[in-house]
């Protein structure tokens, strides 16, 4: 029964109108609520409140009439209510006292409210905590289930970002990995590699995240800046180059025609080098 207990619905609530509409709702009588016949939340067996209950024993009246005949301050009379309570064992339902010790007397939007099982004055393990928030009695959520509500919402969001980022993200070799949120280059064919380097250019390019002063750099990090610069250079000139956008027809043509002359016609140098190695061959003969 009390595993069932614990595992209740936590969706789940209870209010009694005629309840609140009779007696209104304080510290003095929250625990008479709690302990409604009615109330889905409460224990099936009898616990140790039910027990004080039948002995005349609440903190309404402890507050009234208290020990010796005298009242008891709110306070006083929830803390010898809490005293009797750890002279029995069972299941028991706890008031837990504000953090401000005016809201004693006051009336409070929020009550908790702690089931426990004692086995002794000094030992209780906790079974459930229960909210009262204006009258409607809700139980309290799990870390599990907090946990898992939390981690299950935030993996949601963090799906939907990365599922929209995805579209907005091109690489390029020249230009490297390229956000992209214009929609007309975001549809498919739209963002080709003349698009992709016509917007790099648009913007501003990339600088090193270095917010220093240039004299507040070593001179190490002043090299290293001017060589990313350096090379960020050579390669945006090596992508505009005629090897990288494949305009090599009419060069590779050229280059043919210019070894085809050269092998078919001998240079006059060369020439006059062979007429004379006959001619020496000749007078040796």
């Amino acid at each position: 029964q009390i595993i069932n207990k614990a595992k209740m619905s936590e969706t789940a609530s209870f209010v009694d109108p005629v309840f609140l509409a009779r007696f209104g709702l304080q510290r003095a009588n929250v625990i008479d609520y709690f302990l409604h016949p009615l109330n889905p939340f409460r224990a099936t067996v009898n616990t140790s409140n039910d027990v004080l209950a039948m002995q005349g024993v609440t903190i309404g009246i402890l507050m009234q009439q208290g020990l010796h005949g005298e009242p008891l301050t709110p306070q006083a009379a929830e803390e010898e209510y809490q005293a009797a309570l750890t002279r029995l064992t069972g299941e028991q339902y706890d008031l837990l006292p504000p953090a401000d010790p005016s809201l004693f007397t006051l009336p409070s939007p929020l009550y908790s409210i702690r089931h426990v099982l004692r086995t002794s004055p000094s030992s209780t393990k906790i079974l459930a905590v229960y909210y009262v928030v204006e009258g409607v009695i809700y139980k309290a959520p799990a870390v599990r289930s907090l946990c898992k509500a939390h981690v299950a919402k935030t993996l949601g969001s963090l799906s939907s970002t990365l599922e929209a980022l995805r579209k907005c993200t091109f690489y390029q070799p020249s230009l490297g990995y390229l956000w992209v949120f214009e929609e007309e280059l975001q549809k498919e064919g739209g963002a080709g590699p003349v698009e992709l380097q016509q917007l790099a250019q648009r913007r501003k390019r990339r600088k090193v995240l270095d917010h220093r002063k240039p004299e507040e750099r070593t001179p190490a990090e002043e090299e290293g800046i001017r060589a990313t610069e350096a090379m960020d250079q050579i390669l945006v000139r090596l992508s505009r180059s005629s090897w990288v956008t494949g305009k090599t027809s009419s060069t590779s043509s050229a280059i043919e025609q210019e070894s085809s002359t050269t092998t078919t016609k001998s240079p006059p140098a060369t020439n006059n080098i062979l007429n004379t190695a006959a001619q020496q061959n000749e007078d040796t003969v």
